[in-house]
């Protein structure tokens, strides 16, 4: 029995009667949660189904999805992670292309048009939830699997990605690779969450990230191995937010970039912020400007992190008293490497060790990589990210190599030009895309957000401004002034959808 399996079993009975989810204003306990998490354990007994069995959920932010990844991960048994957000063509045919045996999904998902016969293709037995912890039944037609079990040995979690530049992929990943995710997190906090006795703790995880993206499901798992309360949104919206945090009064909460804009712009009054003492942000850049103006507005310091799927969480990240210390001199790290991950840069062509302070793709080593980058081995895994990392261990992300423009033989980086766009007074939130053309190849094309009130600069103007900051190869040949971009579950703007935006300018 793995050590996330044994800290879950050992965790939930504890005190049944203590609160353990506060979800749209209600508390719901760890007696709930229990109920509903056997109920579905007997289900899949019942079917079966061995440890390591295959269990696919439609992942929403909503108690009865807790319960659901609670039954899974505690029986020993793999979640493989399905999005309910994708439409319905592409969620149906992922369901057949994976033979799972068995999935779990609420009563709305397990209703959508057309999902009986897609289910019925898959040969999957289905489990149907109450969004509340209302109950668990099996639904009409589909109560046993029809086709093999596949088993997934070690695998916690096969984790779809949030496709942010291409099509999603589902990555595995591992309870070894969880473990020491969070025993890195644990010495980098300098606590012993995960390492003590099994018990309830004080304090509440704001879980406002989708559980389909590695940031929600990796603060749920956390929340509850460390027997932490957990103030879940369904999504996240200034008022629901602020509403939460006002209600939980948690020392610190997550918000992605956009919403750290949406807050700044909605004026909340610091009075209901001042439980915090930090905001934590990752999934996306986060500007050193705007951790400044929230610092000068609220007096809270933003704790960025920098992580992926593949790494099973993050792999750097603020300490309050990092920030305190250091915000100043590194301003715009993404923070210091953990403890338990070796980091290096190297040359992206010859593949030679850089020197602090240089400019390359980032490698890295450690347990919750996998197994093939042990410490002690010689095995990197490189990433597709250009970094620089000083002496002291502070890492900053210079922005993807892998979704670069080639305009007419030069390179322009989206990040480069993104940077750049929101130096403007106008701009709230820029994103970069290639748009295929003639005579260069591609060129950049600027999707836009404003901010509350500012009126959109002409196109010229805004091209003489980044003429000041860039090299004129990487000015955008194209904008487009749009209320919001087409985003991934994770709020990233999607690269497919901006692409879509700027289909009638491709040449």
């Amino acid at each position: 029995m793995a050590l996330m399996t044994e800290k879950l079993r050992a965790i939930m009975a504890i005190d049944p009667d203590r609160a353990e989810i506060d979800f749209d204003g209600r508390d719901y306990s760890w007696g709930d949660l229990a109920r509903v998490v056997r109920a579905i354990e007997v289900a899949l007994d019942a079917m079966a189904l061995p440890a390591e069995a295959r269990v696919g959920i439609m992942l929403r932010n909503r108690p009865g999805h807790i319960a659901a990844i609670l039954a899974v991960l505690s029986s020993d048994r793999c979640l493989v992670s399905l999005n309910p957000a994708l439409p319905d063509d592409k969620l149906y045919a992922d369901i057949e292309g994976l033979g799972l045996p068995a999935i779990i999904a609420d009563e709305g998902d397990a209703a959508r048009p057309g999902i009986d016969a897609s289910l019925a293709r898959a040969g999957s037995a289905v489990l149907v939830i109450g969004a509340r912890l209302e109950g668990v039944r099996l639904l009409n037609g589909h109560e046993r699997p029809r086709g093999g079990v596949l088993t997934s040995p070690g695998v916690a979690i096969e984790m779809l990605t949030s496709g942010t530049t291409g099509s999603p992929k589902r990555v595995p990943l591992t309870r070894a690779a969880f473990d020491a995710s969070f025993a890195g997190f644990t010495k980098y906090e300098r606590s012993r969450e995960f390492a003590d006795q099994p018990q309830l703790r004080s304090g509440v995880t704001m879980v406002n990230n989708p559980l389909t993206h590695i940031g929600g499901i990796y603060g749920c798992i956390g929340a509850l191995m460390a027997g932490r309360k957990i103030g879940l949104l369904e999504k996240f919206t200034v008022d629901t937010w602020v509403e939460a945090v006002r209600r939980n009064r948690p020392r610190v909460a997550g918000a992605v970039p956009s919403a750290v804009r949406m807050l700044l712009e909605a004026k909340v009054d610091p009075a209901d912020l001042s439980s915090l003492s930090a905001l934590i942000s990752g999934t996306a850049p986060l500007p050193p400007d705007l951790v400044d103006a929230f610092l000068e507005k609220y007096g809270i310091p933003i704790l960025a992190n920098y992580g992926a799927t593949e790494f099973a969480g993050a792999i750097a990240g603020w300490s309050l008293d990092d920030f305190k210390a250091n915000w100043a001199a590194k301003r715009g790290a993404v923070g210091r490497v953990h403890a338990n991950i070796a980091a290096r840069v190297v040359d992206p062509d010859s593949g030679a060790q850089l020197p602090h302070g240089s400019e390359g793709l980032l490698e890295l080593k450690g347990e919750q990589l996998g197994p093939q980058y042990r410490l002690s081995g010689d095995t990197w895994l490189r990433t597709t990210d250009r970094a620089v990392l000083d002496e002291d261990g502070f890492l900053f992300i210079r922005g993807r190599a892998d979704n670069a423009i080639i305009r007419g033989g030069f390179k322009v980086h989206p990040d480069d030009v993104v940077r750049a766009l929101h130096q403007h007074p106008a701009v709230r939130e820029a994103a970069v895309v290639g748009v295929p053309d003639a005579r260069l190849g591609a060129v950049p094309a600027a999707a836009i957000i404003l901010r509350e009130g500012a009126a959109a600069p002409d196109p010229e103007a805004l091209k003489a401004f980044l003429k000041e900051r860039l090299i004129a190869y990487q000015v955008p040949i194209h904008f487009r002034f749009v209320a919001d971009f087409p985003r991934t579950p994770s709020m990233k703007p999607s690269a497919p959808g901006l692409q879509a935006l700027f289909a009638d300018k491709a040449a």
